[in-house]
């Protein structure tokens, strides 16, 4: 999987080589005197200058500056064969290719197959339109190839990796599983067990505002604040976006209310740059005599939803 500042990078240079590229066909055309074809690349030169601002900030969706990437590309292309309906058919490829690299999967599957018609409909004046299908056919296959083998390994990484990932615990599956061995355990042998619910309530605001490396941040200081004050067999995982559970093996109420008050007080000694001083939320939930583990995890799930809503 591509991390976050490698792919930041990509986007980087495909804004910017974009830009380029549409300049410096705006500067041919001006140079051939072919001011005629001038007014669109002119303005998809300036939509794209947009685009690389928008991504270089922080407070902005980064879906819009690539909705408009892509859809310069599909402007650019209709006006080429709009205004010379003989050019060669390659130049298909070009929105093509963007979909599948700006969009997921299923999303550039839908768009190009609803865009297929029109493509078929410019260039079926050519006597080749029948090559033109399997080829444009053939283009997208090739071009989904890559992200489904991407999506086939994140789907077996997420089946052998327990870890969460965006941050060091254990993602919902494994969590449940582990707490569900220490269910039992603890209920065979008559062991206490104690369960601790966090929330961070600045981790949407961290990412609309600063976006995914200051919700990064957070999510590394909670674990390594956790982790690193907690014992070798208590378990941390991530219940949902901004939900962690802490189960606590052979723990009494009181020394979960211990555990709890330890951890707040270190973690509100934590201060992150973009978000201040971090602040967490943190409950205790004890499983009851003779409760089915489906009612526990429901317990643990509506404790959640009400410390999200404090």
């Amino acid at each position: 999987m591509i991390d976050q500042p490698l792919h930041r990078h990509l986007m980087t240079f495909a804004y910017t080589a974009s830009v380029i590229l549409v300049a410096g066909y705006t500067y041919w055309l001006y140079g051939l005197g072919n001011y005629h074809d001038l007014l669109v690349p002119m303005f998809v030169a300036l939509l794209l200058l947009a685009a690389l601002l928008m991504h270089y900030s922080q407070a902005l969706n980064p879906v819009l500056p690539r909705a408009i990437l892509l859809g310069s590309s599909y402007v650019i292309t209709l006006s080429a064969y709009y205004y010379h309906p003989d050019i060669p058919a390659v130049w298909i490829g070009l929105p093509t290719a963007a979909a599948f690299f700006l969009l997921p999967l299923l999303s550039a599957l839908l768009l190009t197959a609803f865009s297929g018609p029109l493509w078929w409909l410019l260039t079926h004046q050519n006597n080749a339109s029948t090559e033109i299908v399997i080829a444009y056919s053939a283009l997208i296959l090739l071009l989904a190839l890559p992200p489904w083998e991407h999506a086939r390994q994140r789907a077996l990484l997420r089946a052998t990796d327990p870890n969460d990932n965006d941050c060091d615990a254990y993602h919902i599956d494994m969590l449940i599983e582990r707490l569900h061995n220490e269910y039992q355990r603890a209920a065979m042998l008559d062991k206490r067990l104690a369960v601790l619910v966090m929330h961070l309530p600045q981790l949407d605001m961290a990412e609309e505002q600063f976006g995914p490396r200051a919700q990064t941040a957070l999510l590394g200081a909670l674990c390594n604040e956790v982790n690193s004050r907690c014992r070798d067999h208590d378990l941390l995982g991530r219940s949902n976006n901004a939900t962690f559970w802490l189960v606590l093996p052979d723990t009494s109420e009181s020394g979960a209310m211990l555990v709890r008050e330890r951890l707040q007080r270190a973690l509100s000694q934590r201060v992150l740059v973009e978000t201040g001083q971090l602040e967490t939320r943190i409950a205790v939930c004890l499983p009851r005599q003779n409760e089915s583990f489906e009612r526990y995890i429901n317990r643990l799930e509506a404790r959640a939803k009400a410390l999200s809503i404090v």
